[in-house]
């Protein structure tokens, strides 16, 4: 298990979490209840999607023994080994607008995507 307390991330991190990217999923976390010194973002890739793979997003309390832990302005962020595989080197974004906000995964593994953008191929 990693951890780094730099608040950009490394360069090393499987994946690196802009501020306003964590400030929203601290908020979120906060208003689930969870102690953000304690629960973190797991960031997963799941079989699924019309391209075969998909992200998943979800809070847990504390990491599986095997994850990358990284700290990125105060949020913890957990990723397993086998999704580390398709994540290496990605940065976790917030965008708003008028068609909605919410979570982005800029990849830099992903060879396409489907049409809507929920799903991905390496």
């Amino acid at each position: 298990m990693s951890q780094t307390a730099d608040p950009d991330g490394d360069p090393g991190d499987p994946v690196v979490v802009t501020e306003t990217a964590a400030e929203q999923a601290l908020e979120l976390i906060d208003q689930e209840g969870y102690d953000p010194d304690e629960a973190g973002l797991r960031l997963f890739v799941k079989q699924g999607g019309c391209a075969g793979l998909s992200y998943g997003l979800r809070f847990d309390l504390e990491p599986e023994e095997d994850d990358a832990v990284t700290t990125h302005h105060g949020l913890r962020v957990f990723v397993d080994p086998a999704s580390q595989n398709y994540v290496d080197g990605s940065r976790l974004e917030f965008e708003g607008g008028l068609q909605g906000a919410g979570f982005h995964v800029d990849n830099p593994n992903v060879e396409s995507e489907c049409g809507c953008g929920e799903s991905f191929r390496t």
